[in-house]
């Protein structure tokens, strides 16, 4: 299996703050110095739903993320949040009941875990409002990276996750006031074989979108031998 960039405290041998079934957490960020936010949410192999609000002052939400994952160990919520301008705060709140708890970590992008990101955004589609575009990888892809923008217009979309027909393994809808000021940007970890992203901008022809996927983590094969090495994080 590739090497898990799914949780960014793995790699410091820290642990989330859980955030039990319909309770809620906040992270207040003052500092105008902070930019962006990484965001990680996950279980210990339940499944979890949840919706996590960015807010810019009192009463101003300036992005709504609403997510589901089947597996919250396989399949865990990483993405960067952006935060200019300071006076920032994320809310996540547990949908689900008392009985599935989830894990959630927020912090500062200071050790540019995912801050630099792999994603060349040449390489972006035009999806324009109501359309869908998807992507298919192979089973040797760990995960893939994700970037969504806009000219600075709204960002309304949903993206999938699916192994197999209408197969919904992971579910993320997104709302941006100003796509450009904050794009969304996350790592999508894509175990096993008949991984498809799908992304549909749920917005309506005026409200185009850019998007860019990847592969982020991938193992390397070679076929006499078997598997032989794992690549680190595609540039």
């Amino acid at each position: 299996m590739a090497r898990q960039a799914s949780s960014l405290r793995d790699y410091y041998g820290l642990d989330g703050i859980t955030v039990q079934g319909g309770s809620l957490k906040t992270w207040s960020f003052t500092s105008p110095g902070i930019e962006r936010v990484q965001v990680n949410l996950k279980t210990e192999g339940r499944p979890f739903n949840a919706d996590i609000d960015l807010w810019h002052g009192p009463d101003s939400t300036k992005q709504k993320i609403a997510v589901y994952s089947e597996d919250g160990s396989a399949r865990p919520f990483n993405a960067v949040i952006e935060t200019p301008k300071g006076q920032n705060a994320i809310r996540i709140q547990n949908t689900a009941t008392m009985e599935y708890p989830l894990k959630a970590i927020v912090e500062t992008d200071n050790e540019g875990f995912i801050g630099e990101r792999p994603v060349d955004p040449s390489n972006s589609q035009l999806v324009q409002g109501g359309a869908v575009k998807t992507y298919t990888f192979e089973a040797t892809v760990g995960s893939v990276a994700l970037l969504m923008q806009t000219d600075g217009r709204p960002l309304n979309a949903r993206i999938e996750l699916l192994q197999g027909p209408n197969n919904n393994k992971q579910i993320i809808d997104i709302y941006t006031e100003n796509g450009m000021l904050r794009p969304f940007y996350a790592i999508m970890q894509t175990p096993g074989s008949g991984n498809v992203v799908r992304v549909v901008n749920t917005a309506t022809m005026e409200y185009p979108l850019m998007c860019s996927v990847e592969p982020y983590e991938v193992e390397n094969y070679e076929y006499e031998q078997g598997p032989l090495s794992v690549d680190g994080y595609l540039k």
